[in-house]
C-alpha cells in the first residue's frame, strides 16, 4: 500500500466487508480520488469501468448469464466504476448482489448516482453510502510529506481549541494561503498551482455527468448560474433574485443548485433558529466542496494578501473541513449558521444531543457576537483564525 496516498476514510471502506455484507456504495464528484482511492484498497478487484462502451453494453443486458461471462471466475472482489452511466444501476447491482452472493461489490459515482431517478429497482437494504471529497488540509500536509501523521486536526481545533500553529516545524499559513488559491484536489498535490487542470475542471469536468444524463437543458444557464454562486460564498441565497438577475425561471435556478449540491460542487448551510421572530429561520448560504474550483469559476488566482474575498475563503474552507471530517469520522453535529434579521451572525453552529458550540471563523481575528451569548449562553463559544486553525 503506498501510505503517502492514504485517506481519512481509509478504515471504513477496508473494515466494511468485516462488517458488513452489503454493497459498498462510493460516492463523490469526477477527480476527487474515488478510483486511486479503491486500486490502492483493493489491488486484486476486477475493475469494470462504465466509460467503456463494450463493458457499459453488457451490463445494460441485465442477464446474470452475461454478467457471469463479464466477471473472471474466482473473482471475489468487483469494483463497478461510474455505474450511473447506465440506464438502470440500481438493476445491474441488485443481480450481482443477489446471484452471486460470494462477490463483494462496490460500486461508484459521481454526482449522478443521488440524483438519477430512473432506478426502477431499489437497492433499499443492501448497500451503505460513503462519501469521499477533495483532500482535507491534514491529507494535502501528510500527502506532500510535511508531517507524518494524518490526523484530523481542523475537527480538534473547531471542538477543542487549544493549538497554536506556530508550534509545528512547518509554516501552516504559507499552506493554507496555497490551498485558498488553488484548492485541494487530489492532483493538486503533484501538479501545484496548475491552473489550467482547475479551469478544466470548472468549465468541464463538473458538468460532465449533467449533461451527459439530460439533468441540465441549458449549459450556458447553468455555467452562469455556478460563477454567480462562485461570487456569494457565505452570503444568503436569494433565489428569486439570482432568477431574475440572469432572467432564469426560479423554479429553474432552485433545480440547478438542487443538482450542484448533489454533484458534490457545492454545499448549503441552513440557519440554527429556535423560532425566534428576529432570527433567519429558512434561508440557506452557499459554499463550495473545494475553494479552488471555485476561484476557477471566478478566475481569480491572485495572492491571499491582495484578496478582498479572503475572509469569506477563509470561512468557505473552514466550514467544508468540518463538513468532511464530521461525515468522515461520523462525529454527528449538524452544521448551521445564525443570523439575526437586522445583521448579527454566527458563521457555524454546531449542534449534537445537548451540545452547542458556536464557531466564528475570521481570517485574522474576531470574536462571538454577543447576541447570541445572551440568547444561548449555555452554548460553547470560540472564534477559529489562520493563527489557531490547525
Amino acid at each position: 500500500m503506498n501510505t503517502t496516498c492514504r485517506r481519512h476514510i481509509d478504515e471504513q471502506i477496508t473494515t466494511h466487508f468485516q462488517k458488513y455484507k452489503k454493497i459498498l456504495v462510493l460516492l463523490g464528484a469526477r477527480q476527487v480520488g474515488k478510483t486511486t482511492l479503491l486500486k490502492r484498497l483493493f489491488p486484486e478487484a476486477q475493475y469494470l469501468l462504465i466509460d467503456n462502451q463494450s463493458v457499459k453494453n453488457i451490463l445494460e443486458r441485465y442477464d446474470i448469464s452475461a454478467y457471469r461471462q463479464l466477471i473472471h471466475p474466482g473473482a471475489k472482489t468487483v469494483i463497478l466504476d461510474e455505474i450511473h452511466l447506465l440506464s438502470n444501476p440500481g438493476r445491474a447491482a441488485k443481480i450481482i448482489f443477489d446471484q452471486m452472493p460470494d462477490i463483494r461489490l462496490i460500486i461508484t459515482g459521481s454526482s449522478a448516482l443521488s440524483i438519477k431517478n430512473k432506478t426502477s429497482e431499489s437497492l433499499a437494504g443492501r448497500k451503505i453510502d460513503y462519501h469521499l471529497f477533495p483532500l482535507t488540509c491534514a491529507e494535502y500536509i501528510y500527502q506532500t510529506g510535511t508531517e507524518a501523521i494524518l490526523a484530523p486536526h481542523i475537527s480538534d481545533a473547531i471542538l477543542n481549541p487549544k493549538k497554536d500553529t506556530s508550534l509545528y516545524p512547518f509554516d501552516v499559513t504559507a499552506i493554507v494561503e496555497t490551498i485558498l488559491r488553488y484548492g485541494l484536489y487530489p492532483d493538486m498535490v503533484n501538479s501545484p498551482a496548475d491552473e489550467k487542470y482547475l479551469h478544466n475542471l470548472a468549465g468541464s469536468v463538473v458538468f460532465q455527468d449533467l449533461l451527459e444524463l439530460n439533468l441540465i437543458e441549458n449549459r450556458s444557464s447553468a455555467v452562469s448560474l455556478l460563477k454567480l454562486l462562485a461570487y456569494q460564498i457565505g452570503n444568503l441565497i436569494n433565489y428569486s433574485e439570482i432568477a431574475a438577475r440572469l432572467t432564469m425561471d426560479v423554479r429553474t435556478v432552485r433545480r440547478y443548485i438542487d443538482m450542484f449540491e448533489q454533484s458534490f460542487i457545492i454545499f448549503r448551510l441552513y440557519p440554527f433558529s429556535t423560532n425566534k421572530r428576529d432570527e433567519i429561520g429558512k434561508t440557506p448560504k452557499i459554499y463550495f466542496y473545494d475553494v479552488g474550483l471555485r476561484n476557477a469559476l471566478i478566475e481569480n488566482f491572485s495572492e491571499i494578501s491582495v484578496r478582498s474575498d479572503r475572509g469569506a475563503l477563509f470561512e468557505n474552507f473552514i466550514i467544508g473541513e468540518f463538513l468532511k471530517l464530521n461525515t468522515y469520522f461520523d462525529l454527528g453535529y449538524s452544521l448551521n449558521y445564525w443570523r439575526l434579521k437586522q445583521g448579527s451572525e454566527v458563521d457555524l453552529v454546531l449542534q449534537k444531543e445537548n451540545t452547542c458550540i458556536a464557531v466564528e471563523v475570521k481570517y485574522s481575528a474576531g470574536t462571538i457576537t454577543t447576541a447570541f451569548k445572551h440568547r444561548y449562553p449555555k452554548a460553547t463559544t470560540h472564534t477559529i483564525t489562520i493563527d489557531n486553525f490547525y
